[in-house]
């Protein structure tokens, strides 16, 4: 099969992906309602006690939090977007691409773009509410601020694959995507600021910080900090650079989706080789 049919099956397998999340209302307002209460409910709630030094002002938490926010919408589209991969192996249509010609990387790739697009477009939604806060971009930031959500979807997407591949029901990966991605994202800096670590910090700070700089959803949630408040200076906290979260991001991304790939041509117990 030549490069051109790969993609235009991929393609058909992303398009299918988009038209089936939409169709389900529910999974919209799950996706989208649960980080809006969180930022509502915690951004209220601890208003008047955070406040965190960024240079020539301080950020409120409501502020603070938009960022983590934000990629936490990502990562519940994402967690909705794999759970395809089990109903469509339940249903038997997974069975049926598997054993056509396509190669498993078309298969991935459409499986994990259809859910990217859509973890991007609701992510854009979420961003309109940013109109509430003192953020101004530049059509320059917006585009990178999109590009970005991209780069960071398509990773969380095909880690949700990864995982969702080896797993036989929803319950179980719903267990193992609350085990695995919400430590994660609780440790990425979105939730609370990752403290810069001093030479006389103590042991669990030193832990605390080495764990939060070598989580990849830290990055993540940095670059976003850094497009929407480019002239924040966080001197009480550790915040990567634009470049750095770039960097790992992507690879991220990279490393992920390849796991997916792999972990697609291992032999499962309902799938057809």
């Amino acid at each position: 099969m030549d490069n051109r049919t790969a993609a235009f099956a991929a393609a058909s397998l992303a398009w299918r992906e988009i038209v089936r999340f939409f169709r389900q209302r529910n999974r919209i307002v799950g996706s989208i309602g649960t980080p809006l209460v969180f930022w509502l409910l915690f951004g209220a709630g601890l208003a008047s006690s955070f406040k965190l030094n960024a240079g020539q002002q301080s950020q409120t938490f409501l502020y603070y939090f938009f960022p983590g926010s934000l990629l936490l919408m990502v990562l519940f589209t994402a967690i909705f977007s794999s759970i395809s991969i089990i109903e469509d192996r339940r249903e038997g249509f997974l069975q049926g691409v598997l054993v056509s010609p396509i190669p498993r990387w078309s298969m991935i790739l459409g499986k994990v773009l259809g859910g990217t697009i859509v973890a991007v477009a609701q992510g854009l939604i979420f961003l309109l509410l940013g109109l509430t806060l003192p953020i101004a971009l530049s059509p320059l930031a917006a585009i990178e601020l999109v590009l970005f959500l991209f780069v960071a979807s398509l990773a969380i997407t095909s880690l949700g694959t990864f995982f969702a591949w080896k797993t036989d029901s929803t319950q179980g990966f719903h267990a193992i995507m609350n085990l695995v991605l919400m430590p994660l994202w609780l440790l990425s800096g979105g939730f609370f600021p990752a403290p810069a670590i001093a030479a006389d910090a103590g042991w669990r700070d030193w832990l605390l910080g080495m764990a939060m700089r070598m989580n990849p959803l830290s990055y993540a949630v940095g670059g976003v900090r850094r497009i929407l408040s480019p002239a924040a200076q966080y001197s009480e906290a550790w915040v990567p650079s634009l470049i750095t979260s770039w960097l790992v991001t992507f690879m991220f991304a990279a490393a992920a989706f390849g796991l997916a790939v792999w972990i697609s041509r291992q032999r499962t117990s309902g799938d057809l080789q």
